[in-house]
């Protein structure tokens, strides 16, 4: 009886619905028994099944040894130590790992992908942060090029910087050497570096063409990024100005805020200091008694600030209060909502004696508590807090962000008292003059105060502060001319041309936006020799830039042609010829020299999208770095691209957290919890640290939560390792069932394989879109789960289970076999490809083994999961589905019982279910049917009542399918009853069914396959 059946039950049953076996699809089933979906007997959770029937091994040494089918395989169970190092790279080197990037990018395809590589740092070996990094990306490319997209990945590396410059240098020091030499050392050790890195990322199994990789020392790399430069210098977005900036006193060198880490405990010596008010503001001189003698009380967390003090800044809109001490009588000024903790910090109470708005403190001015002879006003300022301190802000422009604002506004001074190396110079006086301002000078400040009665209390402030984040020393903040891009006026586009970009995960957008928000300007010009050198000419006399659209263009030729070591070795005349000056409009050449300054790496990796993306479409489909890279790597290349293009240079982009111990703690050297890759892969010299291969590290990547921070041990790392060993049975058992299997000649016309073989494909369709849509969303997690889920619940547990008398009893070339294999050979192509991009090494290694491939051919060149819509057959889901739930009502009848030694009744009202389980077994009682195979029972008998006369030990159950078709259009709920008593039957010594008449006598299925084989 066809399946098809079915539908002249209704002629409004023109197509069958797709159901859904799990909640919230068109087809639900209602039970009167509590069960699981489609229980196993034999298969435990997790497990591939046994190679053979229960107690099949025995027969097997028996008679009828030699006709039962078992599986076959060379596919080993196991790798492990050396073999399993072997066996990876041999599959790199059989497979053709280092040419499949090539081969790709040279195949004809309508859709590309671009991955723009994040440029690592080149200073260091390679560790765990790399491979979670690159290992993520490799997963997401080799998913695209297997669905045949054209995939555009370019590894490189950030060579510059101040980082590898000391690295390089190490005990030397920079005195003494030219900038060339400088640069030639630095140079070496990046190389140094990239080798290392670059060997590692190709074990690991990371598919690009390594011998065309970005660096950014290339000539023309660097080419590039000027261009980019020029074009926003022509756009007034690229200025020189004096104005505070961080500073490494420990590098002698300008940071960008992305260069900074913070230190959570730092402890500063923070002080209570006074400014005695000398000119009462004029619009409170009526209050002239309650202000004598009145000082400003300001807190700082910066004594050596003080001397650069140029005013004192209130907030206009908040109340200010004249108190006194009840201990001595002083009167000071303070915010009055901070009056109450000003008391308990001074341990004594105060007694307001005046109140006044901060707007009425306009035109007051203090006495400078250090420098005699020296006033400073009093002067509204909106970045005045009322979280700490007094409410009334020390403001040295030279020294802080703010107050250099509050300077711009109101024409101060910015006159910087500290040298490069954080020292105070000799105009902060002899006192202070060569002490360091964040010992001595703090120190020697603090003291000052003490002597002219203006310290009022000093106490050790525990609070975040910015380091250099590769000396990690603190830094300062002090005047500098530097090179600034205005990011002020890039934010709103900038902001804009992120809504159009997808983040992943989205809570990463508001820090991203957040981090812009802070940014006002950006400097970008440092003072070091292994950089990419700012393109300008300084006039000997009046110190006035030369730079413009010709002198840079002609510059950025050059480091074309010949890199930027030109900018050292070539004559002036040859960096700035007469052409270039004539068009510049300027003297001769011997009035310039040039600049020594270099550009901040985050310029240079900032602009890679112009230096490295494909001219035709100069923006990628995704950017994938770590959370660190939201003000890094992301901003820089948001910024430059907004300002040379008006558009972001990525689609998406996907932020990943850091890799931390086992323990959630950062990775040291010092606490010792360092994992290096490499041990991962080939082991250690202890005992304890085996080779786990490069498939186990990717395993892990793909398996963790990227998303947050990433941990990783040995415990991850064994339990990575116990996931592959049970997909390796799996798929060891899928192998050695196709023994022999020809899937181009011997493989069934889905139309006539068994229905629960067919069924498998509709789910394995199902596996595949789910699959597919979880690497898609950069979920490699999901991708592990599906697999997961469909090996134990639908393979190991459900289908394995009930296929294996068929695989291995029936005779070898039936249609009921070869449709079983069919199905399995679909089934082991669609699990090898759905872990190809997680697992390149295994999957290639399955693809040697699996049946139906030519000598040579590999599954990288072979696309994706093949799967077809015919295999959504119309009513084939609702006859299994509801097999299914009849055969969960019986188990559930037996717990624990063995299905084979029961025969079941299935009495169903005459309906749509009657006809789908007629589909499966047309003769009202069988020992062979499909039903019969699928309740694992050994004898099924179908009815549309159960019989009069069942033995009085009968189990009985009752439960309700409902099939909802069309949308709701067609709905049947269908009632069922089961009847369950032990079989009478005697157990076949071959396929040990209960199935035969008389104990040692063949059944009659393996009487007629023993006599077709004698």
């Amino acid at each position: 009886m066809l399946l098809f059946r079915v539908s002249a039950v209704s002629r409004n049953l023109v197509r069958w619905g797709r159901g859904s076996r799990r909640g919230g699809g068109l087809l639900h089933r209602h039970l009167s028994l509590s069960s699981s979906r489609c229980q196993g007997v034999t298969v435990g959770q997790n497990s591939a099944p046994s190679s053979a029937p229960s107690s099949d091994a025995g027969s097997a040494k028996g008679l009828y040894g030699d006709t039962v089918l078992l599986p076959r395989t060379e596919f080993p169970m196991k790798l492990s130590g050396q073999k399993l190092l072997d066996t990876e790279l041999e599959i790199q080197q059989e497979c053709g790992f280092a040419d499949l990037y090539t081969w790709q990018r040279e195949r004809k395809s309508k859709k590309t992908f671009c991955l723009h590589d994040g440029p690592p740092y080149a200073n260091g070996d390679p560790h765990v942060g790399h491979a979670l990094n690159k290992i993520l990306k490799d997963i997401r490319n080799r998913f695209e090029m297997l669905r045949g997209r054209q995939v555009h990945y370019i590894p490189g590396w950030d060579c510059h910087g101040m980082p590898i410059e000391l690295k390089a240098l190490g005990e030397l020091g920079t005195s003494s050497l030219s900038p060339l030499q400088i640069r030639q050392k630095a140079r070496e050790f990046a190389e140094g570096a990239i080798a290392r890195q670059s060997a590692a990322f190709q074990r690991w199994g990371v598919m690009a063409d390594w011998s065309q990789c970005y660096y950014t020392y290339d000539g023309a790399y660097e080419a590039a990024q000027l261009t980019v430069f020029q074009e926003m210098h022509n756009k007034g977005l690229i200025y020189q100005d004096y104005k505070p900036i961080f500073w490494s006193p420990s590098s002698r060198t300008a940071l960008a805020e992305a260069e900074l880490e913070y230190n959570h405990e730092h402890v500063s010596r923070a002080v209570y200091t006074t400014f005695p008010l000398v000119t009462l503001p004029p619009k409170i001189t009526s209050n002239a008694a309650c202000l004598d003698g009145v000082s400003v009380l300001v807190w700082t967390t910066q004594p050596w600030t003080i001397p650069a003090n140029q005013a004192v800044c209130y907030m206009p809109n908040t109340q200010y209060s004249v108190v006194k001490r009840a201990d001595n009588s002083q009167p000071l000024l303070v915010a009055t909502e901070r009056a109450a903790s000003v008391a308990a910090m001074l341990g004594t109470e105060l007694q307001s004696v005046g109140t006044f708005t901060g707007s009425e403190l306009e035109g007051g001015v203090c006495k400078h508590p250090t420098i005699p002879d020296k006033e400073v006003p009093l002067l509204p300022a909106n970045h005045v807090t009322m979280a700490k301190g007094t409410g009334l802000v020390h403001t040295a422009p030279a020294h802080g962000m703010e107050d250099y604002g509050v300077a711009s506004q109101f024409q101060l001074s910015v006159e910087c008292l500290v040298d490069e190396d954080g020292k105070f110079t000799e105009l902060a006086g002899p006192e202070l003059q060569d002490l360091p301002v964040m010992s001595e000078g703090n120190e020697k400040v603090i003291s000052m105060l003490t002597a002219c009665g203006a310290l009022v209390k000093e106490e050790k402030c525990v609070h975040s502060y910015p380091c250099d984040w590769r000396t990690k020393q603190p830094v300062i903040i002090r005047p500098s001319k530097q090179w600034f891009i205005n990011t002020a006026s890039l934010k709103d586009k900038a902001k804009e041309a992120l809504q159009k970009v997808r983040v992943v995960p989205e809570s990463a957008r508001g820090s991203l936006l957040a981090m812009l928000d802070r940014r006002t300007y950006w400097c970008i010009s440092r003072q070091r020799s292994w950089g990419v050198p700012i393109p300008v000419f300084y006039h000997r006399e009046t110190g006035e830039a030369l730079i413009n659209k010709h002198s840079v263009a002609h510059v950025a030729n050059l480091f074309r042609e010949k890199g930027s070591d030109c900018w050292w070795e070539l004559p002036l005349e040859t960096l700035l010829p007469a052409e270039v000056l004539k068009k510049s409009k300027v003297g001769p050449v011997s009035d310039y020299v040039r600049g020594e300054d270099v550009l901040d790496i985050w310029f240079d990796s900032g602009t890679s999208w112009a230096a490295v993306l494909e001219e035709s479409e100069p923006k990628a489909d995704a950017y994938v770095e770590g959370k660190d890279q939201i003000g890094g790597w992301f901003q820089s290349s948001l910024l430059t691209s907004v300002a040379v293009r008006n558009k972001a240079p990525y689609k998406s982009l996907v932020v990943h957290g850091f890799t931390v111990s086992e323990e959630g703690e950062k990775m040291s050297k010092s606490l010792g919890n360092v994992v290096d890759p490499d041990t991962i892969i080939n082991g250690g010299k202890d005992p304890s640290t085996p080779a786990y291969g490069a498939d186990v590290l990717r395993w892990w990547v793909a398996e963790s939560n990227v998303f947050s921070e990433v941990q990783i041990g040995p415990t991850a790392l064994n339990s990575a390792k116990d996931s592959i060993g049970k997909l390796r049975n799996t798929l060891k058992f899928l192998l050695g069932n196709l023994n022999g299997f020809d899937p181009h000649s011997q493989a069934v016309d889905p139309k006539e394989m068994h229905y629960i073989d067919q069924y498998m494909l509709h789910l394995l369709r199902e596996f595949s879109m789910k699959v597919t849509d979880a690497y898609s969303e950069f979920d490699a997690g999901r991708v592990i789960r599906i697999l997961q889920a469909f090996i134990s619940r639908n393979l190991s547990n459900f289908y394995f289970s009930i296929i294996k008398h068929r695989l291995y009893c029936d005779p070898k070339d039936s249609l009921g076999r070869r449709s079983c294999q069919t199905a399995l050979e679909e089934i082991l192509d669609g699990v090898t490809r759905a872990i190809a991009p997680i697992l390149p090494h295994l999957a290639e290694e399955v693809y040697v083994h699996a049946p139906g491939h030519d000598k040579g051919e590999t599954l990288f060149r072979s696309g994706w999961i093949k799967s077809s819509p015919v295999w959504k057959r119309p009513g084939l889901e609702e006859a299994v589905e509801g097999a299914c739930a009849i055969r969960d009502s019986f188990l559930s009848s037996i717990p624990g019982k063995n299905a084979a030694q029961y025969e079941l009744s299935v009495a169903i009202e005459p309906g749509l279910l009657f006809e789908l389980m007629e589909s499966l077994q047309e003769e009202p009682s069988s020992t062979s049917s499909q039903l019969v195979e699928l309740m694992m029972a050994a004898r099924v008998n179908l009815s549309s009542s159960l019989p009069r006369d069942l033995p009085s030990d009968a189990l009985l159950s009752h439960g309700t399918f409902l099939i909802n078709l069309e949308g709701g259009v067609i709905r049947e709920d269908s009632a069922y009853s089961i009847a369950v008593v032990p079989t009478s039957a005697a157990r076949c010594p071959r396929c040990r069914r209960y199935t035969t008449t008389s104990p040692n006598c063949l059944c009659p299925r393996c009487q007629t396959i023993i006599s077709q084989v004698q």
